[in-house]
Parts: C-alpha cells; structure tokens; sequence
C-alpha cells in the first residue's frame, strides 16, 4: 500500500488502554493524531473525545472505519472482535493496529494474517514490551553472552483475586469466554511474557501443559502449568496462579545460562538481577510515560514509509499457538 503523510486514527474502545498507554501515544508521536473515536456506549465515546480533544465519536465500528478522514484503525476491544475488526478495516484499505492477542484463538489469527496478505494491508499488534528500554537491556545482557549459554528459561507468576473476580453477576471481560475468548487472566497477561520469550529465543515449536480451575470464583481456570520447547532447541516452563494468597505473589522469569542468571518481571518493571561469577547485580531501567510509545512510533514510521516494523500480525500469531496448546485447544 501507499505510505501515509500523517497517521490520523480511529480508535474502536475507549477502555483503560487507550487512557494510559496507548491514546495519549497516538496524539503525542510525530505523525500521527486521532480522528475519531468509537464505543457502543454513546455517553462513553463523547466523554472519552470530549476529554481528549478529538472531534468526532461514534457508537458503530463500521461508521468509524468509512470515516474519510481516517486512514488508519486502532482496535482497543476484547479479543472476541479483533479479528472481525481487523478484517473490516483491512478490507477498507486502512491498516491496523490491534490490542494484544491478536485474536481469541490461533485459527482467527490465521484468517487476519490471510486478509492482510491478500490485500497488502498491514496489521500490527499492541507487544509494545519488545520495544520498552527495560526489555531491550534484558535481551542485551542475554545475547551479549553475559550469562554464557542459556539452559533453562522459567516464567512465574502468581496474584491474589480482585475484589471483581468475587462479583458472579458482573465478572470482569477477562472473565467472560464469550468475550475474551476463554483462558481468563492467562490469555491476557501470559501473551506478553509469551511475545517477550519468543522475541528474545525465537519461535516455540511444542508446548503443552494443563489448566485448571481451583478456587471456583468463576467457571474459567485460573491455575495454569506448562512447559515448552523452541526450535533452537532452548527448553522452559512457566506456571501461573491467579487465585494465589498474597504471600505468593510473584512476577518473574529466570533465564538461566551456563556462566550465570538474568532475572526480570513482566508486570512491576522491578530492577533486572544479574548473576555472575562477579557477584549479584541490580539494573533499573526507566521507560516511558507512556509505554506504548516506542512501538506507536515504530508503526508510524512504518506507515510513513520511514522505517519497518516488525511487531505485525504475522510475528504475533505463534503466540496464540503456544497459549492455544498450553488450554489443549
């Protein structure tokens, strides 16, 4: 497709994304602006462009998308209306760039890969952590060969429930299979600890694992174990709680080599911990205000015809894969 002098978005979702991380970015980054805003709540969608100077709002995807002023779309939905979203706007001429997952199963993520080839429209996806500063000195200090030959890569993560997940007659989205695609909490927050892995070690080719419901807050799983395999031959495992008690709440992945360990968190950004035969190191690396920004201005450029990037749909779907085997989908 033609490049683009100025990005002007719409944005499909007014939810709490597009207030902290990646809204602000969409207005703030060289090239880019939002046209108008889309949710089928009406009070929420003049109230979300009332607020953040845009000019136009509307309660129907398809109008927003026939928008002549937008060039480009933003979908900031539940994983459910990803693909449908995409695939519309794609159809329409415009790139997109969707929240993450991609889709709310590997098949969906499939079939979006497809439109795009086949109309030369890109999509991009919202793993805005490949691009933050924190992640980048993580995959330094592995690829530098600080820690020797990595032998081992492990995710933990555990969290008490909110005080949502309690409310049986108004569960959190995350909660709802038929709007989150099921996996609760996992398919969420372990795709960008799955994007990171995949980032840094290249792509998963076997992973199974098992997930189970053990608290019965409500009718997904909340307790998830899996291991896997990449095709450099690198193995991992990673467990994840959501239902935990407080004492353990952990938010970690250890990468272990032969000549020492780097350890960080996805979620808290807590100090990366560097172990080798020189001793116990702490990095703190700041990011952005708004974490999306990198990545925004990345696609941007992309759309400008300045540079490439690369966080598209086709490098985002082998994360749907691995989640996708982990439920035995």
């Amino acid at each position: 497709m033609d490049t683009l002098d100025q990005v002007r978005w719409g944005v499909i979702g007014c939810g709490e994304a597009t207030e902290t991380k990646s809204g602000p970015a969409l207005q703030c980054v060289e090239g880019s602006s939002i046209a108008c805003v889309m949710s089928r709540d009406r009070e929420k969608a003049l109230s979300y462009a009332r607020r953040h100077g845009i000019q136009r709002a509307y309660t129907d995807a398809t109008e927003l998308i026939n928008d002549r002023e937008v060039n480009a779309v933003y979908i900031a939905t539940p994983p459910s209306s990803h693909a449908t979203f995409a695939i519309m706007a794609m159809k329409a001429g415009k790139p997109v760039y969707v929240e993450k997952p991609l889709a709310a199963n590997y098949e969906e993520c499939l079939r979006v890969n497809n439109v795009s080839e086949q109309t030369g429209v890109p999509c991009f996806v919202a793993y805005y952590r490949r691009y933050l500063p924190y992640f980048i000195r993580v995959k330094q200090i592995i690829h530098s060969g600080t820690i020797g030959k990595v032998l081992s890569v492990q995710i933990r993560f555990a969290v008490p429930p909110r005080e949502l997940d309690y409310n049986k007659t108004n569960l959190p989205w995350r909660l709802q299979p038929d709007i989150a695609g099921g996996g609760g909490y996992f398919y969420d927050l372990a795709s960008h600890q799955i994007d990171l892995l995949i980032d840094m070690f290249g792509v998963i080719i076997e992973a199974e694992g098992y997930a189970t419901n053990m608290a019965g807050l409500y009718r997904v799983e909340d307790t998830f174990n899996a291991c896997f395999r990449f095709d450099s031959g690198l193995t991992g495992s990673g467990s994840w709680c959501f239902v935990a008690h407080d004492s353990a709440r952990t938010d970690r992945i250890e990468v272990v080599g032969d000549q020492g360990m780097v350890c960080f968190s996805v979620f808290d950004y807590t100090p990366i911990t560097l172990h080798t035969p020189n001793g116990r190191e702490e990095i703190k690396i700041d990011n952005p205000r708004y974490v999306q920004m990198p990545l925004i201005q990345s696609i941007v450029d992309d759309l400008r015809g300045i540079k490439t990037c690369d966080c598209n749909s086709v490098s985002a779907t082998p994360v749907n894969w691995v989640m996708d085997q982990i439920l035995k989908r």
